[in-house]
């Protein structure tokens, strides 16, 4: 019984500190999704600014309220897989660091 509770209470913290990292992830997206020019998207050839944005604050709030209940699941997966998606290919591009840019 001891054994159970111990292994319930690691899942606990290692289900938190990936809600966090998740979270931290997401707000990290939006505050740069929201600092770029619109035009920059477009210009780019990405989607609009609205989209990113709309995507990075409905994933930023599914992160939150994910790490409050600590239930996980499939929601979370999907906000993790936009914000790294943003990370990964947006950002690049309307940042001027990546595509046919110099860093």
């Amino acid at each position: 019984m001891q054994f159970m509770k111990m292994a319930q209470m690691i899942e606990y913290y290692m289900l938190f500190a990936l809600g966090l990292a998740i979270v931290a992830l997401a707000v990290w997206a939006l505050v740069d999704c929201l600092r770029h020019p619109a035009d920059r998207f477009i210009q780019e050839g990405k989607r609009t600014k609205g989209f990113w944005t709309g995507l990075t604050v409905g994933s930023t709030a599914v992160a939150l309220l994910s790490l409050l209940s600590i239930s996980g699941g499939i929601l979370q997966l999907v906000a993790a897989c936009i914000v790294c998606v943003y990370l990964a290919d947006v950002k690049p591009a309307v940042s001027g660091k990546g595509g046919w840019y110099g860093y």
